[in-house]
């Protein structure tokens, strides 16, 4: 039974299956395969089309990042030339402030400086006038002038209320 089983199910699949003993010839089968490998070859060129466009996306995309990037870096480098300018315009004008103020402190220096060499002459040759004077005068009292010390403030303040007595007896 189960010969007769098998030789039905081939007799079925002949049946059913008109081509099913039928031989191709060699060429064709060729040609099947030919065009098989071609579609393979052109669906291998569409995905490497495809992955060339997409590495082509990539590119640009990079690209124009990039091109970003150096944009913003020349920004900050041209604000930070322009704050190191600014800087420099302030510390120049600083500077000749500064250095006014030095010249004025050194002309101010340079006068008292002067003064008090005049002054120091003044002191000098008063202290002479006194000595001669002691040396030539009679009176043994003004030998002890040397001993009496100087107060400048005292003297200062007595030829002012000297000098407003006589105004206030002028217009008296």
């Amino acid at each position: 039974m189960s010969d007769h089983n098998t030789s039905q199910e081939f007799q079925f699949h002949q049946f059913m299956n008109p081509y099913y003993n039928f031989q191709i010839p060699s060429q064709v089968q060729e040609f099947s395969l030919q065009a098989s490998c071609m579609g393979s070859i052109s669906t291998s060129d569409e995905a490497d089309e495809q992955h060339l466009s997409l590495i082509n996306d990539r590119k640009k995309r990079r690209m124009v990042s990039n091109r970003e990037s150096a944009r913003r870096s020349r920004m900050r480098k041209q604000k930070h030339l322009d704050e190191l300018w600014s800087q420099v315009v302030w510390f120049r004008n600083e500077n000749h402030q500064i250095l006014d103020k030095l010249n004025h402190v050194t002309e101010c220096h340079d006068r008292v400086v002067q003064e008090n060499v005049q002054l120091k002459e003044e002191t000098s040759e008063l202290r002479q006038m006194l000595t001669a004077m002691q040396l030539s005068s009679p009176y043994p009292s003004l030998k002890d002038l040397e001993e009496i010390t100087c107060d400048t403030a005292y003297l200062g303040a007595e030829s002012s209320n000297q000098s407003i007595t006589s105004s206030s007896d002028l217009l008296g």
